[in-house]
Order: structure tokens, then sequence, then C-alpha cells
């Protein structure tokens, strides 16, 4: 296939651009692919995004957010929206209740539960029954999709719970 912007034929990469609710699709060789690339990065950065989506909504007052400030590398809030990273670790307890809102919108949740990989990972079997324990390890096992590991744990609480109701009952 050649390429749509030098003409080589060598187009092995294919890009579909939706500009105004006109779809183009472009086939591209890999430098002219790397080259839209840096354009794309250009007109609208990492740091753009960042600061779109910290715009969301506004959960926290613009002013209140405008003087917060690091207090050990001394990164501003509207220094982060800017470049679109943290300037330490520390930054993130700086902008705790800034970074909440935005990690949730960016990623649906701001609490990390670590990565699975594959949709067939198993869940790793809880060393006890605590029903507490039982129910996060269903809830994870729904969320990365691994259906049967779920259903078994859905027994072992449906177990658990018959029988403290039947040791209740016998009380």
């Amino acid at each position: 296939m050649f390429c749509d912007i030098c003409g080589k034929n060598a187009a092995t990469v294919h890009l579909t651009e939706i500009i105004d609710n006109q779809m183009n699709e472009l086939h591209l060789c890999e430098e002219c692919a790397r080259k839209k690339s840096e354009e794309m990065e250009q007109q609208f950065g990492l740091s753009d995004l960042l600061a779109g989506m910290a715009e969301l909504g506004k959960p926290v007052k613009e002013k209140e957010a405008v003087h917060a400030k690091c207090a050990n590398c001394g990164l501003t809030y509207a220094d982060f929206k800017k470049i679109g990273r943290l300037g330490c670790g520390e930054c993130y307890d700086a902008f705790r209740k800034y970074l909440g809102p935005l990690l949730k919108r960016i990623h649906g949740s701001n609490q990390h539960v670590g990565k699975v990989p594959g949709k067939s990972a198993r869940v790793v079997k809880p060393k006890t029954n605590d029903l507490q324990d039982l129910r996060t390890k269903l809830q994870l096992a729904v969320e990365v999709e691994a259906f049967e590991e779920a259903a078994k744990i859905r027994d072992q609480i449906k177990e658990i719970e018959q029988k403290q109701a039947k040791e209740a009952q016998e009380k």
C-alpha cells in the first residue's frame, strides 16, 4: 500500500482522523507517521488534555487551586496544568484534593487496584474466609471479567452466609 503523504510503497500505519465530524483515513509509512505524530502532539499535547480534564466539572474552587503549591519542589497547581506532570512525590499530597477528581475522570476510579494481564487472568484466592475479603475479591474478579472465578467466590460467600444464618438460628 502506498503512503498518502510521500507516495512510497511502504504504508504500514493506518490513521483515522475525525475533524469536524468528517472521517479521514490516512495510510502512512513509518517516517510520515512519526512526523504526523509530532505535529499532532504540538497541536494537542498531554498537558492540554490534562488541563482540559481538570477543567471539567470544576470540583474545587478555582481560586483555591491557583494558590496550591508543593512545599517540597515549589510546583504550583497552575504549573501542573500547563506541563501535565508533577514535580516530585510530595506533589501527590500537596494536590491530593485536586488530583482525586481528575484521576477519577481519567481512569474511572481514584483508587489503584493493580493490573491483571488479560481477561482470563486468575484472581488470587483469599487466604481467609472473611466475608469482606471475599466480597472485595468478587468485585475485583468482576472488574477484570474473570467470571468463572467470580462465580466460585460468589458461591463461597453464599456458603459462609448460609452457615452463619444456620448458626444464628441454632442459638
